[in-house]
Protein backbone atom coordinates (compact mmCIF):
# COMPACT_ATOMS: atom_id res chain seq x y z
CA UNK A 1 0.00 0.00 0.00
CA UNK A 2 1.35 3.39 -0.92
CA UNK A 3 1.58 6.25 1.58
CA UNK A 4 -1.23 8.24 -0.06
CA UNK A 5 -3.59 5.26 0.05
CA UNK A 6 -2.64 4.54 3.68
CA UNK A 7 -3.34 8.14 4.71
CA UNK A 8 -6.71 8.14 2.91
CA UNK A 9 -7.75 4.82 4.47
CA UNK A 10 -6.82 5.87 8.00
CA UNK A 11 -8.50 9.25 7.54
CA UNK A 12 -11.71 7.56 6.38
CA UNK A 13 -11.68 5.10 9.30
CA UNK A 14 -11.05 7.83 11.89
CA UNK A 15 -13.28 10.47 10.36
CA UNK A 16 -10.36 12.92 10.15
CA UNK A 17 -8.84 14.93 7.35
CA UNK A 18 -5.91 13.59 5.37
CA UNK A 19 -3.78 16.51 6.62
CA UNK A 20 -4.39 15.48 10.25
CA UNK A 21 -3.54 11.85 9.55
CA UNK A 22 -0.45 12.84 7.56
CA UNK A 23 0.76 14.94 10.52
CA UNK A 24 0.06 12.02 12.86
CA UNK A 25 2.06 9.57 10.75
CA UNK A 26 4.93 12.06 10.42
CA UNK A 27 4.95 12.50 14.21
CA UNK A 28 5.04 8.72 14.68
CA UNK A 29 7.93 8.42 12.23
CA UNK A 30 9.83 11.19 14.04
CA UNK A 31 9.33 9.50 17.43
CA UNK A 32 10.51 6.17 16.02
CA UNK A 33 13.52 7.83 14.40
CA UNK A 34 14.65 9.67 17.55
CA UNK A 35 14.01 6.83 20.02
CA UNK A 36 15.59 4.16 17.82
CA UNK A 37 18.66 6.34 17.20
CA UNK A 38 19.08 6.35 21.00
CA UNK A 39 18.77 2.53 20.96
CA UNK A 40 15.41 2.57 22.81
CA UNK A 41 12.65 0.24 21.68
CA UNK A 42 9.17 1.60 20.90
CA UNK A 43 6.06 -0.42 21.77
CA UNK A 44 2.79 0.32 19.97
CA UNK A 45 -0.05 -1.49 21.82
CA UNK A 46 -1.96 -3.91 19.62
CA UNK A 47 0.56 -3.52 16.80
CA UNK A 48 4.08 -4.49 17.83
CA UNK A 49 7.52 -3.43 19.00
CA UNK A 50 10.21 -1.60 17.02
CA UNK A 51 13.61 -2.71 18.33
CA UNK A 52 16.88 -1.10 17.23
CA UNK A 53 19.88 -3.39 16.85
CA UNK A 54 23.44 -2.21 16.56
CA UNK A 55 25.48 -3.94 13.84
CA UNK A 56 29.25 -3.96 14.25
CA UNK A 57 31.63 -3.09 11.46
CA UNK A 58 32.70 -6.01 9.28
CA UNK A 59 34.79 -6.88 6.27
CA UNK A 60 32.84 -7.69 3.11
CA UNK A 61 34.15 -9.30 -0.07
CA UNK A 62 32.67 -8.02 -3.34
CA UNK A 63 31.44 -11.13 -5.20
CA UNK A 64 32.51 -10.21 -8.74
CA UNK A 65 35.80 -8.39 -8.11
CA UNK A 66 36.93 -10.18 -4.94
CA UNK A 67 37.84 -6.81 -3.45
CA UNK A 68 37.61 -6.50 0.33
CA UNK A 69 35.65 -3.58 1.76
CA UNK A 70 35.03 -2.37 5.32
CA UNK A 71 31.32 -1.93 6.11
CA UNK A 72 30.88 0.70 8.87
CA UNK A 73 28.79 0.01 11.99
CA UNK A 74 25.11 0.93 11.78
CA UNK A 75 21.79 0.72 13.61
CA UNK A 76 18.97 -1.29 12.02
CA UNK A 77 15.39 -1.46 13.26
CA UNK A 78 13.62 -4.78 13.69
CA UNK A 79 9.90 -5.29 14.19
CA UNK A 80 8.12 -7.86 16.36
CA UNK A 81 4.38 -8.29 15.83
CA UNK A 82 2.25 -8.20 18.98
CA UNK A 83 0.30 -11.29 20.02
CA UNK A 84 -2.98 -9.42 19.54
CA UNK A 85 -2.25 -8.55 15.90
CA UNK A 86 -0.82 -11.99 15.22
CA UNK A 87 -4.03 -13.61 16.53
CA UNK A 88 -6.20 -11.32 14.37
CA UNK A 89 -4.19 -12.19 11.25
CA UNK A 90 -4.64 -15.95 11.73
Amino acid sequence: MENKKLVETVATNLGRTTEDVNKLLEALANVLRTRCSELDSVFVPGFGTFEPKKRNERVMVHPSSGKRMLVPPKVVVGFKVSRVLKAKLK
